[in-house]
């Protein structure tokens, strides 16, 4: 039996909770090792960044399909807008913890006290690890089930709050209008381990914080940062 740090039952359980049709468990173990579990456990399966490097191309055709079929009057850029919405870091960690697939992860003792099951980017590379997997054992069919309920159920509020629409454009292009500075940007905190760097800003208009946000990155920080202070002004539909 593979000692793996969760009992055979548990993955097994996974698999009938998400209604999974793995075939290979060992599969589905890989796309949730993160490397820091493989760093205190050296005689451990490979970790799961291969299948997050597999699992964003699927994710990425699979989503501009999707799209392309759902919108056939949008244009082009209208397309790669909600693309970007629809798979940005925060909202792939959304959908795994929509799943509470961070408590699943194998994770080194070091990342679980730091808060790891529900950094962004691990929750982020998981999800895309786990339709890599699920690709390589049961093909784009498959995955195209399990991730099609996720785009239906978000992709009406993201076009209702306009959220495909990038929030730093909106708010600078307002400020202009109304006269007043353009908005900046002031790092507030930075956390975390290199790989899982996790970022705090506050964004300033004539020298007055309208909006606070955080992120993996600092560009996706600035963004949630600008969506705060648009949805605080009331330039958006909640």
């Amino acid at each position: 039996m593979l000692d793996n740090g969760i009992k055979p039952e548990s993955i097994r359980g996974i698999i009938l909770r998400l209604q999974l049709p793995f075939k290979d468990e060992f599969l589905l173990i890989r796309a949730l090792t993160h490397r820091s579990y493989i760093n205190e456990n050296k005689d451990k399966l490979e970790d799961n960044e291969r299948l997050e490097f597999l699992g964003d191309a699927i994710l990425s055709f699979v989503v501009a399909e999707w799209i392309y079929n759902k919108f056939p009057e949008k244009p082009e850029g209208s397309l790669t807008k909600l693309r970007a919405a629809l798979v940005h870091t925060e909202k792939l960690a959304q959908f795994a913890r929509s799943i509470k697939l961070g408590d699943a992860l194998f994770l080194g003792k070091g990342e679980i006290y730091a808060g790891g099951r529900e950094r962004a980017p691990i929750l982020c590379d998981a999800f895309e690890a786990l339709i890599g997997a699920l690709y390589l054992d049961s093909g784009i069919g498959a995955v195209k089930e399990f991730i099609y309920p996720f785009l239906e159920h978000e992709v009406d509020q993201i076009l209702i709050n306009h959220k495909d629409e990038d929030p730093k454009s909106i708010l600078q292009e307002w400020a202009q209008a109304n006269g007043y500075t353009a908005p900046k940007y002031i790092l507030l905190s930075e956390s975390g381990p290199d790989h899982a760097k996790y970022f705090e800003m506050q964004v300033l208009i004539n020298e007055d914080v309208v909006g606070k946000g955080k992120g993996s990155s600092k560009q996706n920080a600035e963004k949630d940062a600008a969506r705060d202070a648009i949805n605080i002004i009331g330039l958006l539909r909640n």
